[in-house]
């Protein structure tokens, strides 16, 4: 139980570091690339996987994002519903 909320707190003070950064370069890069919601008839090319949120210890669906990069070397931001982590089957 420790070890999780001690993941937890370490998994959003490292989401707050990049507010800190001065990496221009990478940040501007990162706001150009919009947010696209993910549907059944999203058509997914993905190559490489660069990184994935954090599922939320709440129970129910939550928002997750998804940065991968193209076949054709582009960054993309996905963003889709998955289920929490906090439901107790008890």
């Amino acid at each position: 139980m420790n070890l999780s909320k001690i993941a937890l707190l370490l998994a959003l003070a490292s989401l707050g570091a990049p507010a800190f950064a001065d990496d221009s370069a990478s940040t501007a890069a990162t706001a150009k690339t919009p947010v696209e919601t993910y549907t059944y008839d999203t058509h997914l090319d993905i190559k490489r996987v660069i990184s994935v949120t954090d599922v939320g210890d709440q129970c129910g669906p939550v928002p997750a994002q998804m940065t991968y990069e193209d076949s054709h070397g582009q960054q993309h931001v996905l963003e889709y519903q998955v289920m929490g982590t906090g439901c107790s089957n008890g």
